[in-house]
């Protein structure tokens, strides 16, 4: 379990003003991504006052998230829940899981956002934009009967050095039971651990699944965490 100052229990705003702080639209409390990048914000305080300042930021009818304690309520944002989230991070002297060899992993750039859009709204719908690629850097598989489709895929979304978030990992449904989500996972964590960094990621907490496979890949949980989601009324 990491200390209660972990950075990474704040993961948004210390992103927004680390790593990311080139990324972050401010309006007084608030900070968020742009839309077509990431679906997050933070506040500097938890009151009425910084969503109203979140609400300066949002468009008509956009949602973003928010992580932490619940938000009060306020006239500004409409409050549509929360879900639960399991932070786990592999620890920094761990053993990384073996890369194969005989997978056609590749770096995916920002030519290949609408690719990357396509294959995510298959497997989360929202989460992933046009723009999310400039977060991080991202890896792929294309399908070789049809090179125009992406099928599987992972990268990197928060980023507050030396703390880098592994995101993004899906497999489009005609293409799972072949191992790609673990190969591109541990692609991931090898080109982390190249650069000194320490591996992290967010997962639902009910997403038993996925768990039980980041728990065999040497993930460890280290707290549950809330994301509060907010829309501005159209």
């Amino acid at each position: 379990m990491a200390s209660p100052d972990d950075p990474f229990a704040n993961a948004i705003w210390n992103a927004l003003h680390t790593t990311h702080q080139h990324l972050a639209l401010s309006h007084n409390l608030a900070l968020k991504y742009p839309a077509d990048i990431a679906p997050f914000a933070c506040l500097a305080e938890n009151t009425p006052t910084a969503l109203s300042d979140l609400h300066t930021l949002m468009a008509p009818g956009e949602t973003t998230y928010i992580l932490g304690d619940a938000p009060p309520p306020s006239e500004a944002l409409l409050y549509r829940g929360a879900t639960p989230c399991l932070q786990m991070a592999i620890p920094e002297d761990a053993y990384l899981p073996t890369i194969s060899s005989d997978l056609p992993i590749e770096t995916l750039t920002c030519a290949d956002a609408p690719a990357m859009v396509a294959l995510t709204d298959v497997a989360f719908p929202g989460f992933f934009r046009l723009r999310t690629c400039v977060m991080g850097s991202y890896f792929g598989i294309w399908n070789p009967t049809d090179p125009g489709q992406l099928i599987a895929m992972a990268g990197e979304r928060l980023i507050l050095d030396p703390t880098r978030e592994v995101s993004g990992i899906c497999t489009h449904p005609d293409h799972r039971g072949q191992g790609y989500a673990a190969a591109l996972t541990a692609h991931v964590l090898h080109h982390q651990r190249s650069l000194r960094a320490r591996s992290v990621l967010h997962v639902v907490s009910t997403n038993h699944a996925a768990i039980s496979i980041y728990h065999r890949l040497g993930f460890e949980t280290l707290r549950e965490v809330h994301l509060h989601r907010l829309k501005r009324p159209a």
